[in-house]
């Protein structure tokens, strides 16, 4: 005879466990986390993307240079507006610290805005237009604005999922409960026009 058998609590108290386990599996107890998760893999996704663009810029400000040496003030604008982005130390507790994302966000708005009037800088140069390198990396730095663009808003809805999960039922009880540590996320709210990629005609 087993032993569940000969204690006769014990036989009442497993299939209620294994019920409850059953029934927890089945209510969101992980949606929490998985949201979480998703969140952080898209904003890793923001980071990398700024980071190519980041890249992008020093090759881009020699290749200007090289034919709109005058345009210093500009030229060091952009370098300027890039330390200050590599300076600023991101990581997984930024999107939860409402003050950490807003330096971040303002940074990355000012670079946007320099790089903005250095392209509208290039206009003056008929050379520098046509020159095959500038238009490469014109090109780069495009499409990586478009990446960052399409990277800001799969972040905007993770977080906007998982911040509604923490706020509604029963993401409300897991929250208040297991999972008292996850704070909600912050989403970009930089203004409509600076979201958008620097418009260039050539």
């Amino acid at each position: 005879m087993s032993f569940a058998l000969r204690n006769p609590r014990l036989a009442r108290i497993l299939p209620l466990t294994v019920l409850l386990g059953l029934l927890l599996s089945g209510c969101g107890i992980n949606t929490i986390p998985t949201l979480d998760e998703n969140a952080k893999a898209k904003w890793s996704d923001v980071q990398n993307q700024y980071q190519r663009r980041a890249d992008l810029i020093p090759n881009l400000v020699e290749t200007v240079k090289g034919y709109a040496a005058q345009e210093r003030q500009v030229l060091t604008e952009v370098t300027e507006a890039r330390a200050k982005v590599s300076q600023i130390k991101v990581d997984a507790s930024t999107i939860t610290d409402p003050a950490k994302f807003k330096e971040f966000q303002d940074a990355q708005s000012a670079l946007t805005g320099a790089l903005g009037r250095l392209l509208v800088t290039v206009e003056r140069y008929p050379d520098l237009k046509s020159n095959q390198n500038f238009l490469a990396l014109q090109s780069q730095l495009e499409g990586t604005e478009n990446r960052i663009s399409v990277a800001r808003r799969d972040y905007i809805e993770g977080v906007r999922a998982y911040n509604t999960e923490l706020k509604t039922y029963p993401g409300i009880l897991w929250a208040s409960t297991l999972y008292r540590s996850y704070k909600p996320m912050e989403t970009f709210t930089v203004a409509e026009d600076l979201q958008k990629a620097p418009t260039v005609k050539f």
